[in-house]
């Protein structure tokens, strides 16, 4: 479930924020939402869900073919994306040295942003010809108990670090001071070896083992998330400290060579 951020400030536009809360529960499985489904994923209650939809229907940011239809992503919403991909620039060129990674690992490679107090996958690379994880672009993923999420608060400004969490609080039993304790884990891991991993016993998903490291795109004014991941009998932790997560290392490397950018994180000598 989606949620709004806890804000007072009187800048804060709600029915906005709502509105686009009803366009982020949308996954790229969907064949189409109703009403119903939608304030169930975002938990506004369903009469507000239904003057949304027909605004943005209306806009041309969601649409149906027929009366009665399921909602999808309609065109305007479509060309906002593409828009939004185009100037990205970093994220098409990870694609193929993420792939590169997926296949020689076999492993399923993700990219992840902060969405308010979840992670929000933005693209996989699944490896071609072995079966992988079943998680896909739009879903999303807890801070707490996740190699991706204690990657993400460790690369974190202190000041985003903060609001985040504050968000997140109660999350799968969240913090502040379990948020401070992985923060410095996670953030120990990186400058020692590069990457970082949750203990599988921390894990908030038994069946799921993965390793993350940061990157700190010029796009954008925090930090994303490149993870490898696959089940526990494919990934080891020994595999992952031997292997994996030093070829996801190099492969984050290489990306911030390609993009002409220092690393982002300085490992400790």
């Amino acid at each position: 479930m989606t949620s709004l951020p806890d804000t007072n400030d009187r800048r804060f536009a709600t029915t906005l924020a709502r509105g686009l809360m009803v366009l982020r529960a949308f996954r790229a499985s969907d064949d189409g939402l109703g009403n119903a489904e939608i304030a169930e994923r975002t938990g506004l209650p369903k009469s507000t869900v239904s003057r949304l939809t027909f605004t943005l229907r209306s806009l041309g940011y969601l649409t149906h073919a027929r009366r009665n239809d399921r909602y999808r992503p309609g065109p305007a919403l479509l060309a906002l994306g593409n828009v939004a991909q185009a100037s990205v620039s970093f994220v098409d060129v990870s694609s193929p040295i993420m792939q590169r990674l997926a296949d020689e690992t076999g492993t399923l490679a993700l990219l992840l942003v902060r969405d308010n107090a979840k992670l929000l996958i933005l693209r996989t690379w699944r490896p071609r010809g072995v079966s992988s994880l079943w998680l896909e672009a739009g879903h999303r993923l807890p801070f707490h108990g996740t190699s991706s999420g204690h990657t993400m608060l460790a690369a974190m400004s202190d000041e985003l670090f903060a609001t985040t969490v504050a968000n997140a609080l109660n999350d799968g039993g969240l913090t502040v001071e379990r948020a401070q304790d992985v923060r410095r884990t996670a953030h120990d891991q990186l400058i020692t070896r590069g990457f970082a991993i949750t203990p599988p016993d921390q894990y908030f998903a038994a069946d799921i083992h993965a390793v993350s490291k940061p990157f700190h795109a010029r796009d954008f004014a925090e930090p994303v998330v490149f993870t490898a991941g696959a089940m526990p009998a494919d990934l080891s932790v020994a595999r992952m400290e031997n292997e994996v997560g030093p070829r996801l290392n190099d492969a984050v490397s290489e990306l911030e060579r390609m993009m002409g950018q220092p690393p982002s994180i300085t490992l400790r000598s």
